[in-house]
């Protein structure tokens, strides 16, 4: 059966709007490209720049050419000049304290600190002065015999010595220096019942107390002196280089070498000035160095710290020696050389130079250089990580006022 006209009409109408819906995305979608690639077309094109790294900003300090003393650093421990143990001399019990015996009390020279009961030492020495006076007695009726003896033989011929009381009068001298050193013995004993010492100091240990009795030779305490104390001080064969000393060296007081002490005490730097005096005449055998020995007048009253702080025995300080001085050298600042004895220079095009240097001197602030720098270089004194030679750099002419003078991802060089 054939379809109708109508029928006909119905399926050409289906078949235009399935194409009329296929197409139309395609058209829509070639449209979007074609405004796209126009206004890419119509697009201005952007400046383009070109720009190297950025230099990292760095402290600097030129190289100075100057006279130089050296410097030599050491440590030592801190000890009195005269250290003693106090001990009893004679026997008996304590009657009496003075307050300054006690850890750390002052002492004055022959100022009593314990008093020992002398009673019996009283009477030891009225006995002993009574038996002079009769020894005295004695000698005078000896002698007084021997010129009667000696008037009554004049006579006689070749008398013996015996019948002119000679060795009666031998004896009864011999009586008198025999009571008198006696009397001098009391004399000592009774003394001794005060203990005293003879030089100014301090204490460092008791042992006794009022009421104990003592015998001979038992300790009473520990006492040292606070007119000078001496720090030991070793130095190595290259220190003695620089200190310009040769070994035994021997200096009058006031006329040593300088020495400044350093120490943290109660939370703070403390400083003292004293002299090195002398040098040992021998080397140690185990260490293989040197001893020298640095004094301190007064480190308890006038050679205290700018804060009022002593220099007291047991402490352990840094020394810092002034030795000979240079008359022309090269000085860079100690943080300015590197690993490997090398330096960080800035050269005229503002590029990082690495350098070999030779060093004859360092301490911890400075660095005597012989060759590798001369003066007017510009070193970095600051940290760069990873240094390249010819990065780029810039000085930085402030810099009190830069913390960190890297950039951020530096760190110590």
């Amino acid at each position: 059966m054939v379809p109708g006209r109508g029928a006909r009409r119905d399926l050409l109408d289906l078949g235009e709007d399935t194409l009329i819906k296929k197409v139309a995305p395609l058209l829509v979608l070639v449209a979007a490209v074609a405004v796209f690639m126009l206004l890419q077309a119509n697009q201005p094109t952007p400046e383009k720049r070109e720009q190297g790294p950025r230099p990292i900003t760095v402290f600097v300090e030129s190289v100075e050419r100057d006279q130089v003393t050296l410097e030599v650093v050491t440590q030592g421990e801190v000890r009195s000049r005269v250290s003693i143990d106090m001990v009893a001399e004679v026997s008996g019990r304590i009657v009496e304290v003075s307050p300054e015996f006690m850890e750390g009390g002052a002492v004055s020279p022959d100022a009593a600190l314990v008093r020992i009961d002398d009673t019996d030492y009283q009477l030891a020495l009225s006995q002993a002065e009574a038996r002079v006076a009769e020894a005295r007695v004695a000698l005078e009726l000896a002698l007084a015999d021997a010129d009667v003896a000696r008037k009554q033989l004049i006579d006689t011929p070749n008398p013996s010595d015996l019948a002119l009381k000679k060795p009666q009068v031998a004896e009864a001298r011999a009586a008198l220096k025999a009571a008198e050193a006696d009397f001098e013995q009391a004399r000592v004993n009774l003394a001794r019942t005060r203990v005293s010492l003879p030089f100014t100091g301090r204490m460092a240990n008791t042992y006794v107390d009022l009421g104990q009795y003592v015998t001979v030779g038992a300790p009473l305490g520990e006492a040292f002196a606070t007119d000078k104390v001496e720090i030991r001080l070793p130095i190595t064969y290259d220190q003695l280089a620089t200190l310009g000393l040769p070994i035994g060296f021997r200096a009058e007081p006031g006329a040593g070498l300088p020495v400044t002490l350093e120490a943290d005490v109660a939370g703070s730097n403390q400083q003292w000035q004293g002299e090195l005096l002398r040098l040992d005449a021998s080397i140690d055998r185990e260490t293989r160095t040197l001893y020298a020995i640095a004094e301190v007048e007064d480190p308890y009253g006038e050679n205290v710290s700018a804060t009022g702080m002593p220099l007291a025995v047991g402490l352990y300080v840094t020394a810092t020696v002034q030795g000979r001085e240079l008359a022309d050298a090269v000085r860079i600042p100690r943080k300015a050389l590197r690993a490997g004895d090398t330096v960080y220079v800035i050269n005229a095009d503002n590029e990082l130079e690495i350098r070999a240097v030779s060093v004859s001197h360092s301490s911890p602030h400075h660095a005597i250089i012989e060759d590798g720098v001369k003066a007017g270089d510009r070193l970095i004194t600051s940290t760069i990580r990873n240094p390249i030679p010819g990065m780029a750099l810039k000085a930085d002419d402030d810099s009190a006022a830069l913390v960190s003078a890297t950039p951020a991802g530096s760190g110590p060089g």
